[in-house]
């Protein structure tokens, strides 16, 4: 994901029916710095968000990558995506968090990695469970009221890849 990608990612996370489960809106000054921090992180981490990008034309459509994101008040390494509304339900999300998973395994040493999202996004935590996370906790929070946590480990990754 490069700052070039602005206005794809836009349509994406400005889209208040996409982004209906988040805590707040995105304008233009949060889809910037959504770019930003991703940038930041693949210095700083190795990984973050990266573009989720068409094969037949390379037109960004989302993203999807690996985060570590406070679940329950500890920093966990987290997959996360959004795709345009026009592409979902198209297996285009599945596809691309079962690859980042599979990175996440070989080129990190995370014995888990997790998803999570407000317990009313079911088209989310299914996506999750289709790349053979399971259903781990909810809690209680502040941003998502209930927060769903979905979770695979290393052990439950080689058995299945």
């Amino acid at each position: 994901m490069t700052t070039a990608d602005y206005d794809a990612l836009h349509a994406v996370l400005a889209d208040k029916e996409i982004m209906g489960h988040y805590p707040y809106d995105f304008d233009e000054a949060r889809v910037r710095d959504w770019i930003e921090r991703n940038i930041k992180r693949y210095k700083e981490d190795g990984f973050g968000l990266w573009a989720l990008c068409l094969k037949e034309s390379g037109q960004m459509i989302g993203d999807c990558g690996l985060t570590l994101q406070n679940i329950e008040g500890q920093f966990l390494p987290e997959i996360g995506y959004h795709v345009r509304k026009d592409c979902q339900g198209k297996g285009f999300a599945k596809e691309a968090a079962k690859a980042v998973r599979d990175w996440a395994f070989a080129n990190t040493d995370y014995p888990a990695l997790y998803s999570y999202c407000k317990y009313t996004n079911v088209p989310s935590y299914k996506t999750a469970e289709s790349i053979g996370m399971r259903f781990e906790k909810e809690y209680l929070d502040e941003a998502n009221k209930i927060t769903h946590v979905s979770r695979i480990t290393r052990e439950e990754w080689e058995k299945i890849k």
